[in-house]
């Protein structure tokens, strides 16, 4: 090992080794404040006056990884917040432990990059642009992991939405209350549009209203039929033939979702023709250009 590698590895490779041996028993025998402690009243169990410990690290890291995450998708771009994406997608993970899994990956990348540069023996410029790319593309991936994730989501509940508002509308025109509609639909569905329900019967059940359960639930879902839908559910209170109205709004999302399903086709029928034009004209270039070759050959001989 290059003492330059050295350098590097050895302070990481300590510290992973004390805090793993921090976790075993017969390395570091509590002590006996720790031993007590969870015999006194009115003291957390859970902490610990241990000074290194993954879980003293983790207290540590998660704030600063969190703040860091915040500035870092602020800088490229990202307006909506990663707890708002989460919950969309039911991502069993919280902002604080998904950002220090991130900073986590990206830290390793930044090892991995400098380990690398220092073993290829890179000049500084190549150096630098692997030691900083490899951490910012480590944390870009996981971002946009979650960005893709939400975008599906979304177009999941559009592709949804017009199967669940006729069956909102049959029930509702068959006499059953908005509540046991969607309570209905939550429990025997089985797509994203069923999973949403199931929190805003949830939310329900904590003792918001209905109609408040589902303008929460469209503004975080962040889908324009959804709006539309919310806002005809809305009426229930103020006109018998909802169902009549929902189904109307069925059939208009379904309209919407088959238009959008025209344009990818068009998009996807014009660009199969780049490589084909691509492809005739690069024979028509070459074969332009022996011609002109050969014009210039006759004109600069003597």
């Amino acid at each position: 090992m290059t003492p330059r590698l050295a350098v590097v590895v050895g302070p990481v490779a300590f510290a992973g080794i004390a805090l793993l041996l921090s976790e075993l028993r017969w390395f570091r025998r509590p002590s006996l404040t720790d031993r007590l402690r969870p015999h006194v009243p009115g003291v957390d169990p859970a902490r610990s006056s241990r000074r290194l410990s993954t879980a003293s690290f983790r207290e540590v890291v998660a704030p600063l990884s969190e703040l860091a995450g915040e500035r870092l998708s602020a800088v490229f771009g990202v307006s909506e917040t990663l707890e708002r994406r989460l919950r969309r997608i039911h991502s069993p993970l919280d902002v604080t432990t998904f950002r220090t899994r991130q900073m986590g990956w990206a830290g390793a990348a930044l090892i991995g990059g400098t380990l690398t540069a220092i073993a290829l023996g890179c000049p500084a410029p190549l150096a630098i642009v692997v030691v900083a790319g490899a951490p910012l593309l480590a944390f870009l991936v996981l971002e946009q992991q979650v960005a893709a994730a939400s975008l599906a989501w979304q177009r999941t509940v559009f592709l949804e939405l017009p199967v669940i508002a006729e069956q909102l509308g049959m029930l509702m025109s068959a006499g059953w209350s908005l509540s046991a509609a969607l309570n209905r639909i939550a429990m025997r569905g089985r797509g994203n549009c069923s999973r949403d329900l199931r929190r805003v019967v949830h939310r329900m059940h904590q003792g918001l209203g209905d109609v408040d359960a589902l303008r929460e639930w469209a503004a975080l879902a962040d889908v324009d039929a959804l709006d539309r839908l919310v806002a005809v559910l809305a009426l229930n209170r103020e006109t018998a033939d909802v169902g009549r109205l929902v189904s109307d709004e069925a059939r208009s999302i379904r309209r919407e979702a088959q238009r959008d399903l025209i344009e990818a086709i068009e998009r996807r029928n014009q660009q199969v023709w780049i490589p084909v034009t691509v492809a005739a004209l690069l024979p028509g270039v070459m074969l332009m250009g022996v011609p002109f070759v050969d014009a210039l050959r006759l004109f600069s001989a003597p």
